[in-house]
């Protein structure tokens, strides 16, 4: 007979209590003295505080605290100011010019006069743009200037307050661009101190200050007494007076922690804890209301599985997936509506609209027509390719992850009830991500979080002059690249949402890859956190966040 949850918790508990004295220890804190220290875990680990190394949620969640851009997304999906107070935009569309706050101060730090944060100015952002672009740095972020801005022409200080970015064509996502974290403005003087050692020697603009980092154990940061944001009353951000942040492995764990209250928030939940919490309509169920509250929104996440559509791969002229009537028929098999209750407790939407996730603009149901559940059309279409019910042809494998090991077989059960053999091969992330990254696996589990708010961000990863990544499939097609040409300098937004569009009724119509769910941010939180505002990047954003009394 399985175990109730709560006898999971209580045999849990000796282990629980050892664990959490370990990280009271480690960040020399105590939860009792300390009612606004904003608590959560980071299962995966941090291995770096240094903006331009922000690949991963893990390091961009932690750099957000410390660092700040010119702009940032807005919860709507727009972009807003932040070290910038305004911009504008040449009629070329060649040149921006910021105009910066002159506020804005660098956290106390030795090698300042005094010991006190300067003063941020523009040629802080001309050296921060700099560095990212310069192959010394070897930052995984230098792709978002390349073959965009000239590293030397491109940035220019006019004066301290007055920015301006050069680009070599016309790019209407830039301001996405220059809202990511790698974007992040540091000083050169700690830079220049500690050089590769900056990973772990932090120094920014953002509302949060470095002050003790064990890794593996605890990082904690403090509140910036001087930063520069205020509240609609005038009262200075951020609220809480630090953040502790745990790097406990285990999601199980985590939970349970949370549970304890001895984390204020965790990101989703580990999938063995679902069904004790959730309903299968993806709400909380009612004896965890009032305990815990659960926040959802959209998130700008696409999850699916890619097809090698490469004509001159070896594994592609040797597979039945060559075929698009093959590609669309495995589409249409899938029952997505019925896996998401079943696996995901209706976290995320059913991707049946495209290849655009919900949230944006320009994703369209109407009039961009995904596959949905259609085993009679899935079981024509094989006619069609000439495996009647299956017969005859070759078996495929679907390499998966961990992670998404019950839905890849979940897939693979419904492929075989139309007559198409699957094999589930199942290997860890990093394996994963490297094949594809060489084009070696057929058939595989992907996903693509969106860089900034906009489709160019999704409509990239099949543009057939990008490499792998992003574009894993190898997916070719001139009328989408003429549109996906076409939009990057189209200056009307409502006319570039309709070529966003055809482009993505055309990777529809080519199947290369097989949407399964458009994801969603799922939040839970101690009922004392109040003003977090989620958003569609799934950001952490915690400087509105306050702690009330328990």
């Amino acid at each position: 007979m399985r175990e109730t949850f709560h006898r999971i918790l209580h045999k849990r508990y000796t282990v629980l209590m050892g664990l959490l004295w370990a990280m009271m220890l480690a960040c020399g804190t105590s939860q009792r003295e300390n009612k606004n220290v904003f608590r959560y875990n980071q299962p995966e680990g941090i291995p770096t505080l240094d903006p331009a190394f922000a690949k991963n949620q893990a390091i961009i969640w932690a750099v957000h605290q410390i660092y700040n851009t010119l702009v940032e997304p807005d919860p709507i999906i727009g972009i807003k100011p932040s070290l910038a107070k305004d911009w504008t935009i040449s009629s070329d569309r060649l040149t921006y010019t910021f105009h910066l706050r002159g506020d804005v101060f660098f956290h106390d730090h030795e090698v300042f006069a005094g010991g006190k944060g300067r003063r941020m100015t523009a040629h802080d952002i001309v050296y921060s743009f700099r560095r990212v672009m310069d192959p010394a740095t070897a930052s995984p972020g230098a792709w978002i200037f390349n073959d965009k801005v000239d590293p030397q022409k491109g940035f220019q200080a006019i004066n301290d307050t007055t920015f301006q970015l050069q680009l070599l064509k016309p790019f209407n996502p830039i301001l996405g661009i220059l809202s990511m974290q790698y974007c992040s403005i540091v000083p050169h003087e700690v830079v220049e101190k500690y050089g590769k050692d900056f990973r772990k020697h932090p120094c920014g603009t953002g509302p949060f200050q470095f002050h003790f980092w064990e890794e593996g154990q605890a990082l904690v940061l403090h509140r910036f007494p001087n930063y520069f944001e205020r509240d609609s009353v005038g009262a200075r951000l951020p609220y809480l007076d630090a953040v502790q942040v745990s790097f406990v492995d285990s999601r199980g764990t985590e939970f349970l922690l949370f549970m304890q209250k001895q984390l204020d928030f965790m990101n989703d939940i580990e999938s063995s804890f679902k069904d004790e919490v959730l309903s299968k309509s993806g709400e909380l169920k009612d004896e965890w209301k009032g305990k815990i509250v659960l926040d959802k929104s959209f998130y700008l996440n696409i999850e699916y599985f890619g097809i090698v559509v490469d004509p001159e791969n070896p594994m592609v002229r040797n597979s039945p997936l060559k075929d698009v009537k093959i590609r669309q028929a495995i589409n249409y098999a899938i029952d997505r509506e019925k896996m998401m209750m079943y696996l995901r407790n209706n976290i995320g939407k059913p991707a049946t609209s495209g290849c655009l996730p919900m949230g944006l603009p320009s994703f369209d149901s109407v009039t961009v027509k995904g596959y949905h559940y259609h085993p009679q059309k899935a079981q024509q279409l094989l006619t069609e390719a000439a495996y009647p019910n299956g017969k005859g042809m070759p078996g495929i494998k679907l390499v998966s992850i961990p992670l998404y090991a019950d839905m890849a077989s979940f897939v693979a059960n419904q492929l075989e009830e139309v007559g198409i053999k699957v094999q589930v091969e199942i290997i860890q992330k990093s394996s994963l991500i490297e094949q594809a990254s060489k084009v070696q696996v057929p058939f595989f589990r992907a996903s693509w979080i969106a860089d900034y708010p906009d489709a160019e961000s999704f409509l990239a990863v099949f543009y057939s002059k990008n490499p792998a990544p992003p574009n894993y499939t190898r997916f070719s097609n001139p009328q989408f690249d003429a549109l996906y040409e076409k939009a990057l300098q189209e200056t009307n937004d409502s006319l570039r949402y309709e070529e966003y569009k055809a482009m993505d009724r055309i990777v529809i119509a080519n199947a290369p890859v097989v949407p399964l769910f458009y994801d969603e941010v799922i939040h839970f939180l101690q009922p004392n956190v109040k003003g977090m505002v989620n958003n569609s990047l799934n950001i952490l954003e915690l400087r509105t966040v306050k702690l009330l009394p328990k």
